[in-house]
């Protein structure tokens, strides 16, 4: 029928898996995992860890979320101050060194989340089930402990193992909705007991993110939209908004990590670090502020630069993605690297912090799990399982597999948004300029959040210039979208 879309989910299915192919990731597990999982029998056992399932643990997350990697609770802490848990899956109590699933991980790296379909870094029996911190089961973690002061700063961590218990799986939206007083509390937690305990959790979360501001943190939005399906059809897309639980679970990560970076630094082990280094193109950053009417200094400086996006955000909230994202571009993309014992970290330019590293997410990274296996040996005053060279070897291939990785989720979102639209030929929408090059003139629209081309009528027009544009064609497999200017 006129108007109907001519392609499915189904069609998209295979757009994701090409794009997998044509990257060099492995769409399916090979047989010897499946081998390996079957022989398989739950979760991992009990070694006489550290008892803490009586501690009210909640895991936050997307809504639709099953590979929970990370709970956190707080108590009383010392002067004071709260103190923070962590607990994160212990993937490598199920998944050993060098098996085939391990081997498997280690070459994607990384779970791939498209519109079309989730590849798992590691089969979902375990990244869903095993080794997901699942609701009222009981799991094995590594937990990641410091107190949070009023003034943001941390002290007296420690890095261990123990047995922890997920009391309610609650997700982003409504805990956020129910944080910034627009939502109700959510039943699940009301039904753990847990309203005091989100409460604390967020005070102490806000606390590490003043401080981090204050210190240069880069506080960027750009636009991702998922698309929302009904049965085999994408009906809409939507922008996954910033709020206080997404706030609280950054928080909370980025200061575990900063904890277990400096753990493996003290225990003089090498550590992969997540670094996004000092940008080579701060004068082209410098060039961006003052097309805007804005200074910046001549040397790279991230705490003058979150301040000039801070007013940019205030006076032009409507354009502040495409700003995040030019100035994302700029700053050149996160690395791994290698810390070996006394060498000077790289540190983080975005986050503003010197010593982090990946060690929150390891049913969905391969750095992570390297991570954990380095922490556990030195836990158990063990050898260290990588050797430098070997983490040489993983910083690279992680770095390149996650750009990989990146690139498919970006050309499946493109096709998915062609999808949405390729029944609306024809139609008006109310769009904003979002680039103009020697290659093309590309607009925004608002609703649905898709941008594509401006073939006709982009004459004369400016970036940030709103405008009335009538879609006048879809391509479905290449992801492309073309705009006429009417207005």
């Amino acid at each position: 029928m006129p108007g109907e879309p001519r392609h499915r989910r189904s069609d998209l299915v295979e757009i994701a898996r090409q794009a997998m192919a044509d990257r060099g990731l492995e769409a399916d597990f090979p047989p010897a995992a499946i081998r390996q999982l079957d022989a398989l029998d739950g979760p991992a056992a009990d070694t006489g860890l550290r008892d803490l399932t009586g501690l009210p643990w909640c895991s936050i997350d997307n809504d639709d979320s099953l590979d929970l990697d990370q709970l956190s609770v707080s108590q009383p802490g010392s002067d004071g101050n709260l103190r923070i848990l962590v607990a994160v899956a212990d993937v490598d109590a199920l998944v050993s060194k060098d098996s085939p699933i391990d081997q498997h991980a280690r070459f994607n790296t990384t779970s791939v989340y498209t519109a079309a379909q989730v590849f798992p870094m590691l089969p979902e029996k375990l990244s869903t089930g095993w080794t997901s911190l699942n609701a009222g089961e009981d799991r094995v973690a590594v937990v990641i402990e410091y107190d949070v002061a009023a003034d943001g700063s941390t002290a007296n961590s420690a890095v261990g193992r123990a047995r922890v218990r997920n009391r309610a799986k609650l997700a982003y939206p409504s805990v956020g909705a129910w944080l910034e007083g627009t939502g109700p509390l959510p039943d699940t937690a009301a039904k753990a007991g847990i309203e005091a305990q989100l409460r604390s959790q967020d005070l102490a979360a806000q606390q590490l993110r003043q401080l981090r501001f204050e210190r240069g943190a880069l506080e960027l939005e750009t636009i991702e939209p998922r698309a929302v399906f009904d049965g085999d059809r994408v009906v809409d897309l939507k922008v996954e908004r910033a709020n206080r639980a997404r706030e609280l679970i950054e928080e909370f990560m980025i200061a575990a990590n900063e904890v277990t970076a400096r753990f493996l630094a003290g225990r003089k082990v090498s550590s992969l670090r997540r670094v996004v280094r000092v940008p080579e193109r701060w004068p082209r950053i410098v060039e961006v502020a003052r097309d805007y009417g804005d200074h910046l200094p001549a040397e790279p400086d991230s705490k003058a630069l979150e301040e000039f996006l801070a007013r940019r955000r205030r006076a032009d909230p409507l354009r502040f993605p495409d700003l995040s994202l030019v100035i994302v571009k700029l700053l050149g993309r996160g690395e791994y690297v290698v810390e070996r014992s006394g060498q000077a970290a790289v540190g983080h330019f975005g986050l503003a912090i010197r010593d982090y590293t990946h060690s929150t997410a390891p049913n969905r990274r391969f750095p992570d799990l390297v991570t954990h296996r380095q922490i556990k040996a030195a836990l158990a005053g063990g050898q260290p399982p990588y050797t430098d060279g070997e983490l040489d070897s993983l910083a690279s291939h992680c770095t390149e597999k996650e750009d990989d990785a990146e690139k498919v989720e970006r050309q499946v979102r493109k096709s998915a948004a062609a999808l949405l639209l390729e029944s609306r030929i024809g139609q008006r929408f109310d769009g904003v300029v979002t680039g103009a090059s020697d290659k093309g003139t590309w607009v925004r629209v608002f609703d649905p959040p898709v941008e594509g081309k401006l073939v006709q009528g982009w004459q004369g027009v400016r970036v940030g210039q709103k405008l009335r544009v009538k879609l006048i064609s879809t391509d479905f497999e290449h992801g492309f979208v073309d705009f006429a200017r009417t207005g």
